[in-house]
């Protein structure tokens, strides 16, 4: 089992930042990837950025340029730094652990991006 719990979301104006953070803890070995994803309201869950193991980071083309995902192995904590945030951000984030041909979440944060 692997346990996820993120942190960081909250209110921002447009064109603010914010950093998510996901801590992770149990059976954290052979990780496959790690990424977020995200959910607006009435919408799909959607890929925001992914680290595979051995691989090379992937961003939705929205977020390029302005989203950053990286990864503290010492603390197991994986992280989403948002730059110029959009209203069309706003959603709420989960954190993704793929180990084993197992997937697991964390509960998610809320991002809302408002003046």
């Amino acid at each position: 089992q692997v346990q996820l719990v993120e942190s960081g979301g909250g209110l921002v104006q447009p064109g603010g930042s914010l950093r998510l953070s996901c801590a992770a803890s149990g059976s954290i070995f052979s990780i496959n990837v790690m990424g977020w994803y995200r959910q607006a309201p009435g919408k799909q869950r959607e890929l925001v950025a992914a680290i595979p193991s051995g691989g090379s980071t992937n961003y939705r083309d929205s977020v390029k340029g302005r989203f950053t995902i990286s990864g503290d192995n010492r603390k197991n904590t994986l992280y989403l730094q948002m730059n110029s945030l959009k209203p069309e951000d706003t959603a709420v984030y989960y954190c993704m652990v793929g180990v084993l041909g197992m997937t697991y979440w964390g509960q998610g944060t809320q991002v809302t991006v408002s003046s």
